[in-house]
């Protein structure tokens, strides 16, 4: 079943910590494809002089994801918490398994920068199963509706948690996590049965 998030306060924790968490919804068959020929684009995990020598390239969509079947996932930030010791992991473990279903690519894509996103993969010697992305203006999580203010944790607008399966730019499979701080039904585990 495809599912999304939509916008709803509500108190996760005794603390409050995640304090605009967002409940699951049937999505919305108008927005079942990505737009893989508007301007949107990501920018691939990469140095500075790398950057510097592609003039700051950034890659549309549709170089991702038309004629490719992609596990796409999302996550607040690179080097927190959940995501560097159990997101990004999950994926990692079981890249081999998305692959032998015929996935042609999985991403792992935050509202970072494209060369935080590389020293992070690089430090969970993760680039040779995954790709990674960065959405610096976060413009890709807010076409989606998957934007989320974090400011009460200074770390300002990011990304909610999830995970999708895209097949051609259609989403088959979207899952997100009810708060950031949650890991639930957007691992890999998760998306692999829904393949």
């Amino acid at each position: 079943m495809l599912r999304t998030a939509i916008n709803k306060s509500r108190l996760v924790g005794a603390r409050g910590i995640w304090a605009q968490g967002r409940q699951l919804q049937a999505f919305s068959s108008s927005a079942t494809h990505l737009d893989l020929d508007g301007e949107i684009s990501l920018q691939a995990a990469r140095t500075w002089d790398e950057g510097v020598k592609s003039k700051f390239a950034t890659t549309p969509l549709k170089d991702i994801f038309k004629n490719k079947k992609v596990v796409i996932f999302g996550l607040p930030g690179a080097y927190t918490g959940v995501c560097t010791t159990q997101h990004v992991p999950s994926y990692i473990n079981n890249a081999e398994k998305l692959k032998a279903k015929g996935v042609d690519t999985i991403i792992c894509v935050a509202v970072n920068d494209p060369y935080v996103m590389n020293g992070w993969a690089e430090k969970l010697n993760a680039k040779d199963k995954l790709d990674f992305f960065g959405d610096f203006d976060g413009s890709f999580h807010k076409s989606l509706g998957l934007d989320f203010n974090l400011s009460f944790a200074l770390l300002g607008h990011r990304s909610q948690r999830w995970a999708a399966f895209v097949d051609d730019g259609k989403i088959k499979v979207l899952n997100v996590e009810t708060a950031p701080s949650e890991f639930k039904v957007s691992d890999a585990e998760t998306i692999l049965k829904s393949i």
